[in-house]
């Protein structure tokens, strides 16, 4: 039985063309299992994905939210436009994003923390574990890579915590050559 305060119920609730089936929060796919503290983040990525599918057309449908190695995982299937597509790609890699720099207990910021299993945690919710090494320069850097035929193309882009947004960064830079 879930708590009808619970907010993964509201959020499922308001976003059914999203999550499937309707009716019972809890046996929707796509079920947040994620902590309090990425509860902004989802409710912003939810509003975005709306907002691609809604303009665009296709179909949408949540079939897991959770966390894997301290940060959110989104995953989906459905049939949308390349515009639409690309347009829910950006909303889940924002998320995804900002689960990395996010408490996932409380929402503060925060920041990768282990050993053993990882989480994203401030330091007040870090449970005594130390935070993750990252190479200077890397902090909240989103690395793609893609081969077009046999070159290799690198976007690198960072995460913008205070504005939400993804600032694109020069692979060179951070000493990473394209091919």
């Amino acid at each position: 039985m879930v708590n009808s305060n619970d907010w993964r119920a509201k959020l499922v609730d308001a976003y059914p063309d999203i999550f499937h089936p309707v009716g019972n929060p809890p046996l929707a796919q796509g079920w947040p299992e994620v902590g309090n503290g990425w509860r902004d983040l989802l409710e912003r990525c939810c509003g975005r994905i709306r907002t691609a599918v809604q303009a665009e057309g296709g179909t949408f449908q949540a079939t897991q939210i959770k966390e894997k190695f301290g940060t959110l995982r989104f995953c989906w299937h459905g049939a949308l436009s390349p515009d639409a597509d690309a347009k829910v790609e950006e909303a889940i890699d924002l998320a995804e994003a900002r689960s990395a720099c996010s408490c996932e207990v409380c929402g503060e910021p925060g920041r990768l923390y282990g050993p053993g299993w990882l989480t994203t945690r401030c330091t007040a919710h870090a449970e005594g574990r130390r935070p993750e090494e990252i190479r200077p320069g890397f902090e909240n850097v989103l690395i793609e890579e893609r081969y077009v035929g046999d070159r290799r193309v690198v976007r690198c882009r960072r995460y913008d915590r205070e504005n939400d947004v993804f600032i694109d960064v020069d692979p060179a830079s951070l000493g990473i050559e394209e091919e």
